[in-house]
This record gives C-alpha cells, structure tokens and sequence, in this order.
C-alpha cells in the first residue's frame, strides 16, 4: 500500500521534491566545498576509518587494499559524485540513478563511522528509491526518462535477429 502511493501519488510526488531538495542540497553543498576547496584530500579521512575500532574489518580492508591504493581516484569521485548527485535530485534529472549514487555514497560514509547526517540522508534516499520515476515527477525527468527509453527501445529494436535463409 505504501510502495503505491510513493510510485503513484501526486502527493507523495510533491513531498519527494522536497524530500529531493533536502537531500540534493546537501549533497552538492559538501560537493561544492570540496570541489572549489581546491585541495580535497580523503586520505586522512580513510586512515582514521581503517583506524576505527568501530569500522568493520572487512570495510576497513577495502580501504586499505582499494581505497587509499587509488586515492587520487577516491579524491575525484568523492566531490564530483557529491555534485552530480545533488544536482540530479534537485533537478530531478535521472532521479533514481541519482538516489542510488547518493545511498552508496551515504553507506560507505556510514561504514567508515561517520553517522550524522548520513543515515538520515540514506534512510530518505531509500524513500526516493522506491518511488522510482515518481520522485523526477515534477523535475527533469518529466522529460528525460521518455528520450532515454526511446533511445533503449530504438536500440533494443536494433538488435540483428538471425534470419532463417
């Protein structure tokens, strides 16, 4: 009953905006910071994660074996992923692809032992999830979402099927 009404309520649709505004602003807020900071640096961040008795070992071995290896990676990602994902909720633009990147996002901060705001974010983020293409309802998506799945039908179309000669 409730999965119905986030994916199809007007209602609900409007509450998601501003759910999506809450989040989206956040997100490109910290995003921003980091990318016109001009000397974002994760690596300290990572090393007190993997320090953290409270961090999962297997979380923490991620960031030692994966992570920091490929910080210049890491220090990209993070800021323009935090950017792009708060644009795309507050413009409601690819919305779902958005609130998963963001959930991702917020889980691995929560893994890393940052728990404020992150868990609310993700909780709300879940909401987004669920609704699905009722969330972009009133954004971009309105118009996007029917391009791309033309573009997907078009090139579902294209496929060669193997004649019978």
């Amino acid at each position: 009953m409730m999965v119905k009404w986030l994916r199809e309520s007007n209602v609900s649709a409007i509450i998601l905006v501003l759910l999506r505004l809450y989040v989206g602003s956040t997100f490109l807020i910290h995003g921003w910071e980091k990318v016109s900071g001009g000397g974002f640096d994760a690596s300290g961040f990572l090393q007190g994660a993997i320090k953290n008795p409270g961090v999962e070992g297997w979380w923490a071995s991620f960031l030692e074996g994966v992570a920091l290896p490929n910080i210049i990676l890491f220090n990209f990602l993070v800021p323009w992923g935090e950017v792009l994902v708060g644009l795309g909720l507050i413009l409601g633009c690819l919305t779902t692809a958005a609130a998963f990147f963001g959930v991702v996002m917020n889980f691995s901060f929560l893994f890393s032992g940052v728990a404020n705001p992150n868990a609310l974010m993700a909780l709300i983020i879940v909401f987004i999830l669920v609704a699905g293409a009722n969330a972009g309802k009133y954004g971009l998506d309105r118009w996007v979402l029917p391009i791309v799945r033309h573009i997907m039908n078009k090139k579902e179309n294209d496929v060669a099927v193997p004649s019978k000669r």
